[in-house]
């Protein structure tokens, strides 16, 4: 494995001196944590002109779901209160004779982006922008292999769930056993908060769950995500409570789905990421459900739950193989309720199957 950090590193060390920089200092933990293995707390990652360092504001982390740093990689621990990682860093650069230093504007603070000014004047600060996010896009097989146990984790979780009494118990409380139930099974926690909604609720992306109880003819939506090894998938799913779906929960629930399938059908290496997210668009627009909406159709996954691309109407560039995405169409009708499917699936190419789905709980409209 130490490999694929080496390899990693090389790629984006070919990126900034393509670009006339002699180092980058790279702050984002998802970045240090992809480049080195690991990103303890506070961790920069230098990578230099002689050599490449980790630098820490104290010992790694042994948790074994926070990963080992590369063992290549030089690992500098800051003495106590000694002082900002991304600092010690600069100076480290212009130690090795360094005249450039690419950082990330998108994640530093000005604050300390002026203190690396003022460690380093001589070092000339140019913007290495989002090209550790671009190098992230497309997944080795082992990242897929964690995501996909992950998927397994999720999937496993919701199905539990599915089968206890939820009647009479609270979005609150449902989304917590459905966090535990996530750990139990292996997860290092939630890919991000989990979202259960009822009733009124249901369908609205990113609810954030509430004291409703669960009644009898609701419409329930969750949307859960494990962590494992670092890597973030997601599942959502739409069910009914206790009785027979009524017609426009049907209705609505086969427009969602067929939706989401069409946005599925559409991913393939070459297809562009605004065509993936109006093949699903169009079939909503065309019940009349414009308005209803949300922004995108899906998004990348990895290190982040929520990553390049963007499966976005003005969304720009075309999907590879080996990258992995969301499609989670859905519509929230305001004091009624509404449905959302959401997948995790990687791009393949059509000799190889197309697109590999990785959360495989039902998609039928079930009555819990």
């Amino acid at each position: 494995m130490s490999e694929v950090y080496a390899n990693r590193r090389s790629r984006l060390r070919e990126h900034f001196n393509a670009a006339g920089t002699a180092a980058a200092l790279v702050t984002r933990p998802a970045n240090v944590r992809y480049l080195a293995a690991a990103a303890p707390r506070g961790a920069v990652l230098l990578i230099g002109r002689s050599e490449d360092v980790l630098l820490c504001a104290g010992p790694p982390d042994d948790r074994p779901h926070e990963g080992q740093p590369d063992e290549n990689l030089r690992l500098h621990v800051l003495p106590a209160r000694e002082g900002d990682t991304a600092v010690a860093a600069a100076g480290l650069a212009a130690g090795q004779g360094a005249d450039s230093l690419a950082v990330e504007e998108h994640h530093l603070t000005v604050t300390r982006h002026r203190a690396i000014a003022c460690v380093a004047p001589r070092l000339r600060l140019i913007d290495l922008g989002g090209a550790v996010e671009q190098l992230r896009v497309v997944k080795d097989e082992e990242e897929i292999s964690c995501l996909r146990i992950g998927a397994e984790i999720a999937d496993q979780a919701l199905g539990e769930l599915l089968e206890s009494i939820l009647v009479g118990r609270t979005e609150r409380h449902l989304a917590l056993e459905l966090e535990r139930r996530l750990v139990d099974h292996g997860a290092d926690g939630p890919a991000f908060p989990t979202s259960v909604a009822t009733g009124p609720h249901a369908g609205r992306r990113g609810h954030r769950p509430t004291d409703r109880r669960v009644e009898e003819g609701d419409f329930l939506s969750v949307c859960l995500g494990a962590t494992y090894r670092g890597y973030r998938c997601e599942i959502g799913r739409t069910f009914v409570i206790g009785t027979s779906p009524a017609d426009w929960q049907i209705e609505l629930y086969d427009l969602v789905f067929a939706a989401q399938r069409a946005g599925r059908e559409f991913l393939a290496p070459g297809a562009a990421y605004r065509d993936v997210d109006r093949a699903a668009r169009q079939v909503l627009d065309s019940a009349g459900y414009a308005e209803a909406l949300p922004p995108l159709t899906g998004h990348g996954v990895g290190l982040e739950i929520d990553e390049d691309p963007q499966l976005a109407p003005a969304a720009m560039g075309k999907l590879d193989a080996c990258v992995p995405v969301t499609v989670e169409p859905g519509v929230h009708l305001p004091g009624r309720g509404g449905v959302r499917i959401d997948d995790t699936l990687v791009v393949r190419p059509e000799a190889d199957g197309g697109p590999e789905l990785l959360t495989i709980t039902t998609k039928e409209l079930l009555a819990l």
